[in-house]
């Protein structure tokens, strides 16, 4: 699979257009990731751009007018039957025009997505969207998937995944009706809040007894240590809490999985998907992948697959492996910190004809600012 290099931030504005290169050299680039002609590889480039920017499959007359080469419908026929046979093409119908198929998808982007940069305005703008203001970190992951749906007209993807760093600060703020939120601060300033459930007639104190407990023994600490030093004492009943207090700091703490602060999947824009659907075998094949982006193993495939780039990578039908649906594409990029380990993942997913032009460079930049983020 090819990983798209970018160099700097790509342009948020494009479509498929010819993305600043002469006819000519881009037929080159496609010719030469090919091994087409230059006949060829100039229908096949026409072809594509028609199927993205309308989905309707494309005749030999439609083609005729569009090319700059003068030429006939007939030739253009003949050049897309050796396309057909080569399996860069199929026909829907007996007598429809021809759509590419997902290898010819696969050659087009490889040979001719060529991206310039942000604008100061565009880069302002994605930024201060996710800027975090004092908000959770879920909350954020979330406005950058809005962000990303929004733009794109697809599905987006945000992953995280667990948090291990140190915890700075623990708080216990009491809501009422035998309810509390914990509120859990790290290092890198990444806030996270669980509601617990409190016993019944606990008095205000309690909830600040627990936390000066646990705030005690946090420095340095990651939530793993932290339960591990509370856990070793409360078998010692060395904690010097009364019992109220030791059930505050037990739930509070086990709102937590035991292998610490849990990754974050977070989907929005599913409803792109399910835009102009007409055949019942297409959307069965959403909903499954609805179901399937459900389940913890596709999180952290989708890891897996950000983890092995250091750009943005795009998977066209089932080449990513993860979910076997042909008609659509995933386009994803890994969120790096300053230290280049992975923090999380950002993506969209769509049909095969999404605009790439656009969506690529928004996730480009998104993965780079949600990174700084994340620390």
């Amino acid at each position: 699979m090819k990983i798209l290099q970018q160099k700097g931030a790509p342009s948020i504005s494009g479509s498929n257009e010819k993305s600043g290169l002469t006819f000519g050299r881009s037929i080159e680039l496609l010719g030469a990731a090919s091994g087409l002609n230059s006949r060829s590889a100039t229908i096949l480039r026409e072809l594509v751009e028609h199927y993205l920017e309308t989905g309707d499959p494309v005749g030999s007359r439609t083609l005729s007018h569009r090319l700059p080469l003068g030429l006939s419908p007939a030739t253009i026929r003949s050049v897309m039957a050796d396309l057909t046979d080569a399996g860069l093409l199929f026909s829907p119908h007996t007598s429809a025009g021809r759509l590419p198929t997902e290898k010819g998808l696969r050659l087009f982007v490889d040979g001719l997505l060529q991206f310039g940069n942000l604008s100061d305005e565009e880069r302002e703008s994605i930024s201060s969207t996710l800027e975090m203001r004092g908000r959770s970190l879920e909350d954020t992951l979330t406005e950058a998937s809005s962000l990303l749906s929004g733009l794109s007209q697809a599905a987006s993807l945000i992953i995280a995944p667990k948090s291990e760093g140190a915890i700075k600060h623990i708080e216990f703020v009491a809501l009422g009706g035998n309810r509390a939120l914990v509120v859990l601060v790290g290092a890198d300033g990444q806030v996270e809040n669980r509601v617990i459930e409190t016993p019944a007639g606990m008095p205000p104190s309690t909830l600040t007894e627990a936390a000066n407990y646990l705030n005690a023994r946090l420095t340095g600490r990651t939530l793993v240590e932290l339960r591990s030093r509370v856990n070793d004492e409360m078998e010692a009943d060395q904690t010097q809490l009364d019992q109220l207090a030791t059930e505050v700091v037990a739930s509070g703490l086990a709102t937590w999985s035991n292998e610490g602060r849990g990754g974050t999947l977070i989907i929005r824009g599913q409803g792109n998907l399910l835009t102009d659907i007409t055949e019942i075998e297409r959307l069965s094949t959403i909903q499954r992948l609805f179901e399937r982006l459900e389940k913890q193993d596709a999180m952290l495939r989708l890891l897996e697959l950000a983890e092995n780039s250091d750009g943005v990578r795009i998977f066209i039908g089932s080449e990513s492996g993860l979910f076997g649906a042909s008609g659509m594409s995933m386009v994803v990029a890994p969120a790096r910190n300053e230290a280049r380990r992975i923090v999380g993942a950002i993506g969209v997913i769509g049909p095969t004809r999404i605009n790439y032009g656009r969506i690529i460079p928004v996730i480009d930049y998104t993965a780079r600012v949600i990174g700084q983020m994340l620390g």
